[in-house]
């Protein structure tokens, strides 16, 4: 764990000079992939992702976002950034996310605030394969000054808001993205975790909602179920 200072002095002397990327992120199971625009996650963007039940979902919503990280290392050079208030991230189940922990800095922020500027000033260094943000209350234009860095830096943004109530569905951000996820059973005991994930706002795209496992052998995504376009089904 690093204090923010010294996290300063290594993000800085990770910098390489590399020119943002404004590709997408493949996921790896094709009908995740052809939900987003571009065929993937937008890189050089911000995406929300948020339990689908308060408490009892934020450690799936978590698993999730490790997963996305882990994604984002696999096709970009540099560590990934974990800032948080409380870090609570058990190593030695990371890597499973394809998140080594060598690959993975982490920070405590004191509040909030601290937790967005710290991914602001993050989201600027393309050094960085990802960087994520645990957050409680967010606001439309932090989420906006968020989604200019990740776009000045060409970093992959991810804001995960655990500890408290999920956003509606209604709520607007001004992040590419927002997934909900949900924890459903494993399908055995040697299979990865299972999520039901309903991309709930995308932009460019419409709602829908999956099941999809995470392939901790290959570092994809699997589909288990596609269950509903939610926008064609209301």
């Amino acid at each position: 764990m690093a204090d923010l200072d010294h996290l300063r002095a290594r993000i800085r002397a990770l910098e390489r000079g590399n020119a943002p990327d404004a590709g997408v992120l493949p996921l790896g199971a094709e009908a995740l992939d052809t939900a987003l625009p571009g065929g993937g996650l937008a890189r050089a963007a911000v995406h929300e992702v948020v339990p689908a039940r308060t408490g009892w979902d934020d450690g799936p919503a978590a698993g999730f976002a490790l997963a996305l990280a882990g994604r984002a290392l696999a096709r970009a050079d540099g560590p990934v950034l974990w800032v948080a208030r409380t870090l609570d991230l058990y190593p030695p189940g990371i890597a499973g996310y394809g998140v080594p922990p060598a690959r993975l800095l982490c920070a405590r922020a004191p509040d909030d605030a601290g937790v967005l500027w710290t991914l602001e000033e993050a989201l600027r260094c393309p050094a960085l394969a990802a960087a994520v943000g645990e957050v409680g209350h967010l606001g439309r234009t932090s989420v906006r000054r968020l989604q200019l860095a990740a776009e000045a830096g060409g970093v992959t943004g991810l804001l995960l808001q655990r500890r408290r109530i999920p956003p509606t569905r209604a709520e607007p951000s001004a992040a590419v993205t927002r997934w909900r996820v949900g924890a459903l059973p494993r399908i055995s005991l040697t299979s990865g975790p299972r999520w039901r994930v309903e991309l709930a706002r995308v932009r460019g795209g419409l709602p829908t909602e999956f099941e999809v496992i995470w392939d901790d052998a290959t570092g994809r995504f699997a589909l288990a179920a596609p269950l509903r376009d939610r926008a064609a089904a209301g």
